[in-house]
């Protein structure tokens, strides 16, 4: 299954979660979440147009969740991480490096912080504390605004270029939550970002005959997390307790 065929099919996954949440009043769930996490950021575009197990660097992240019900999470995260990609690197069925990469030679290094909003979907009841285990696997989706620092160098004419990109992303991926503990939490999580723009390794912005003009950049996110569990006690109202009693 290809990059984009996968992320076609996380959204259509979550359609009838979409259903359920807007289709039935669930009360809403008094939990929330701070939590970190280390993992790694891959990149994908001209300068590596396949997902590279060996592309991965060093990331970070930072998030907050809210419950709104029982089986949807809404998500505010900030994630920052190194990214890489090489022409040396891009072969061919035969294990020889491909023509225009060969003709290329060019390289990519830098960084890049992200912040995105998503909704995830819980299959299970994740806060229900009457399970011994308490876990779920979950879906989510949403929207992301990035900032891009890289550098590109080549011998190419107009491959050394390094120029910060600003750009929106779609974020679309799975997880699995576990509970140590009634406040402690793990996660597991991987996840794409389709990037609106194909200006990462800034090789369309400079070279268009050595670029696929049909191919947007994609990065993605994967890593562990730990997070903490708020729980807000809701404090009875004497002045409605009274008006039940006197009716």
């Amino acid at each position: 299954m290809t990059k984009p065929t996968l992320f076609k099919t996380l959204l259509v996954c979550l359609v009838p979660a979409g259903s359920v949440f807007f289709a039935t009043a669930a009360a809403a769930q008094n939990t929330s979440e701070i939590g970190l996490g280390l993992g790694g950021l891959n990149f994908k575009g001209d300068l590596a147009p396949e997902y590279r197990l060996l592309n991965n660097r060093p990331a970070v992240s930072a998030f907050y969740r809210k419950d709104v019900s029982v089986p949807v999470t809404l998500r505010g995260t900030v994630t920052y991480g190194l990214l890489r990609a090489n022409d040396a690197d891009v072969k061919g069925e035969n294990g020889n490096q491909l023509p225009i990469a060969a003709l290329r030679q060019a390289s990519m290094k830098g960084s890049l912080l992200d912040l995105a909003g998503t909704l995830e979907y819980n299959f299970f009841d994740y806060h229900n504390r009457r399970d011994k285990l308490h876990f779920t696997p979950y879906l989510f989706v949403g929207a992301a605004g990035f900032m891009a620092f890289t550098r590109t160098t080549g011998p190419q004419p107009g491959f050394n270029q390094s120029e910060n990109t600003l750009g929106i992303a779609i974020p679309a991926g799975v997880g699995v939550k576990l509970a140590l503990s009634r406040h402690w939490n793990l996660g597991l999580e991987t996840g794409a970002r389709k990037a609106i723009t194909d200006l990462i390794d800034h090789v369309k912005e400079q070279s268009p005959a050595f670029a696929n003009r049909y191919d947007q950049d994609w990065y993605y996110y994967t890593g562990l997390s730990v997070s903490y569990t708020f729980y807000k006690i809701n404090c009875p109202d004497p002045y409605k307790a009274d008006s039940k009693l006197l009716r």
